[in-house]
């Protein structure tokens, strides 16, 4: 599926579309895989009718067969849904060399209301709301132009699919499958038997960077190339007034006392204290002690972080320290792709080792 950062570019690019009434798009998206593909169910990419892309799927074969396939659709107007499998489209499935099979949705974006749940997921993502999103797009096997219902644990924030028992039935369903990951399930509906696809929508990670080091200042242009919203914090007004830092970057000037009054930490945050001082780092540490964050990291030698841990402020915290995965690291870039890896790893559910020696799944 697609990560927030890069729902919100296809948001932006989606707005952009409507405010010039020349241009046409379609939206692909992946439905189902099967096997070793190059993404996950619930990946989109746009497609302008000049073959202009936002968002690629693989740069590959499949991507210029459904560029082709999504410049038809905008040309018909009609939505498809695209096998590649052993029966159809076999000689880009034999290209992608990867061995997975998929489908695909693509939808011609007509009028400004065929994406009208955008401003929902936008409103969530400024809310920094979970929520869910279905999608239907074919019923008995044809396809048709996707209707969506979005939903958080609260209420129904969006729905076009005007199906009372349908909408009951794909409300009851996340409660019984897991849909963790984006999954197209088959439900019965009145109209007959409907393809749905499912996904569970977290808001854009954030990343609270606490100290104006060198290492902090390498992570942060990292961090938003990843798509974070990133905020640099420091109790010295003076060091967050600097010209280099990367462009659209939130500063927040707090001390350890103030710090969780002035920042809204939740569970789709990471905070990294690299303040390069003792005291101040085991201070802004334990002033962490009871936030919801999904990652807390502190920069240091194995001596520093024995004594960080050795100060009873801190006890029973757990603090990725030494922060950063065992890359052999040394410069405060190469801190800074070790310690972006390693949050990665932890939001992510990955143990951070080398992919060749993984039997698992890498999606």
């Amino acid at each position: 599926m697609n990560s927030a950062h890069e729902l919100s570019t296809l948001i932006h690019a989606l707005r952009r579309l409507h405010r010039d009434a020349s241009s046409k798009a379609a939206l692909a998206t992946l439905t189902r895989t099967r096997g070793s593909t190059f993404r996950r169910p619930g990946t989109r990419m746009l497609v302008f009718d000049d073959g202009r892309v936002v968002c690629e799927l693989s740069g590959g074969c499949p991507q210029r067969d459904i560029v082709a396939r999504a410049l038809e659709v905008i040309a018909n107007a009609t939505p498809r849904v695209i096998q590649y499998n052993a029966q159809s489209g076999l000689d880009v499935l034999m290209e992608m060399g990867c061995g997975g099979e998929l489908e695909v949705l693509i939808e011609p974006l007509l009028t400004i209301h065929d994406t009208d749940f955008i401003d929902t997921l936008t409103t969530c993502f400024d809310r920094r709301t979970p929520v869910h999103m279905a999608t239907l797009f074919a019923i008995d096997d044809e396809a048709m132009m996707p209707r969506r219902l979005l939903w958080n644990s609260h209420a129904v924030l969006h729905d076009s699919i005007d199906d009372e028992a349908l909408v009951q039935a794909i409300i009851e369903s996340v409660g019984s499958t897991d849909v963790s990951r984006a999954a197209t399930l088959t439900l019965s509906s009145v109209q007959g038997t409907a393809d749905v696809l499912i996904e569970a929508i977290a808001p854009p990670h954030a990343l609270v960077v606490i100290g104006s080091s060198a290492a902090a200042r390498a992570l942060l242009p990292l961090a938003s190339a990843l798509g974070w919203q990133t905020t640099l914090v420091d109790h010295d007004p003076a060091r967050l007034n600097v010209s280099d830092l990367p462009e659209g970057l939130k500063t927040v000037c707090a001390s350890p006392s103030s710090l969780t009054n002035a920042l809204p930490l939740d569970a789709h945050s990471s905070v990294v204290v690299m303040t390069h001082n003792l005291e101040h780092d085991v201070a802004y540490l334990g002033a962490l002690k009871n936030s919801p964050i999904a990652y807390l990291g502190a920069l240091g030698s194995r001596d520093r972080v024995a004594r960080m841990r050795d100060n009873t402020a801190l006890t029973g915290l757990h603090v990725h320290a030494p922060a950063g995965l065992d890359i052999g690291s040394e410069t405060p870039e190469e801190i800074a792709l070790a310690i972006a890896a390693e949050i990665m790893a932890v939001i992510n559910q990955r143990s951070g080792g080398s992919l060749r020696d993984n039997d698992g799944t890498i999606h």
